[in-house]
């Protein structure tokens, strides 16, 4: 389904589902102006995915002599397509560097058997992960092939016949997501940066010492832009954008008070117990009802609080054939100081 959704420069989204996942939809957006086309993000590597996109764009009748594909980020969701998309086509693919190349390594089955060896470490069985491998679509529905692309970096800009639009590197979520900005508009694409009926995920990465960090000095650059119509990747945007970032930050004080307590609880334990004490949307759930590819999300996130925590110098992790962790004094010393450290980010 095509939807037209913003005016001068024209703006449709194409809603591209993905079946069987809790985020419900991509939101495919179509920048067009002066005959030139840039299309945002593609969907999983699925047949469903597939065929909403390609209707969409054969419903807006692109030229595909003059339209680019935008990757804002890795994940599969955005990526999927990509490749059966631009093939054979003169138009270009953009995505981060940092992005481009753990996707490429996302290709060796290397990267995901050291993948499968952390999260044995906290606390997945050799079983759960066999089932993994085809369960989860980070790896199901991932493109089939690598791709060329050109690589963007922060501030670069791109245009669409007679608009500008600046890309602002917003590391997080992934390590190198990217949003768009239209200044003369004041409209920024957040991708999965600032999402606003769901909260994004940030999980851990290989490579990178604090996911959650990075991401919470990405929101305060962020709210530094001015921004009248924010266009997120997934679902709906009924809330101003500042106040949307607010949420976002206070919910993962929460999160991490919350795990701060776990740890409390259960001192010298892995991240999966330390989820399961955590509060998740499971919709009445047990954690051990919830499906097996969301717990492997939800250890992701719980690793990216514990790292927060550790960098803070309020947890330490003792590596070993199982991973455990601690607090680093008391639970109300390590909550008041992660409430000083929080000041920062509410704005």
């Amino acid at each position: 389904m095509v939807t037209k959704i913003y005016e001068n420069p024209d703006i449709f989204k194409i809603d591209v589902p993905l079946p069987d996942n809790p985020l419900k939809n991509l939101n495919c957006y179509v920048i067009r102006d002066s005959g030139e086309t840039l299309i945002l993000d593609t969907g999983f590597n699925r047949d469903e995915c597939r065929e909403a996109l390609l209707a969409g764009l054969d419903e807006l009748e692109a030229d595909w002599e003059k339209t680019h594909l935008f990757l804002t980020h890795l994940h599969s969701d955005h990526t999927g397509l990509a490749p059966a998309l631009m093939e054979g086509k003169p138009g270009k693919i953009y995505i981060s560097r940092i992005d481009h190349e753990i996707l490429k390594a996302g290709m060796e089955e290397e990267r995901w058997r050291n993948m499968d060896a952390i999260y044995f470490r906290e606390g997945f069985s050799r079983e759960e992960l066999t089932t993994l491998r085809v369960s989860n679509p980070a790896r199901g529905f991932k493109p089939p092939k690598f791709f060329e692309a050109e690589h963007i970096c922060d501030n670069d800009r791109i245009c669409v016949g007679n608009w500008e639009f600046r890309c602002v590197f917003v590391p997080g979520h992934t390590p190198g997501q990217m949003c768009l900005y239209c200044e003369k508009k004041k409209l920024m694409f957040t991708a999965d940066h600032v999402l606003f009926d769901i909260t994004p995920n940030i999980t851990f990465w290989q490579g990178m010492k604090d996911s959650l960090g990075a991401y919470l000095d990405s929101l305060v650059k962020i709210r530094g832009f001015e921004i009248e119509t924010a266009l997120p990747a997934h679902r709906n945007n009924q809330t101003d954008v500042y106040t949307r970032i607010r949420q976002i930050v206070e919910h993962h004080l929460v999160r991490l008070c919350e795990t701060v307590d776990a740890l409390a609880e259960f001192p010298g334990t892995h991240a999966s117990q330390i989820a399961s004490r955590l509060q998740w949307s499971m919709r009445g759930k047990t954690w051990d009802e919830f499906p097996l590819s969301q717990r492997w999300f939800a250890v992701g996130e719980t690793i990216a609080h514990l790292d927060y925590l550790i960098c803070c110098g309020l947890a330490e992790k003792r590596e070993g054939e199982q991973n455990t962790y601690r607090l680093l004094g008391s639970v109300g010393a390590c909550k008041a100081r992660l409430r000083e450290l929080w000041e920062a980010y509410r704005g």
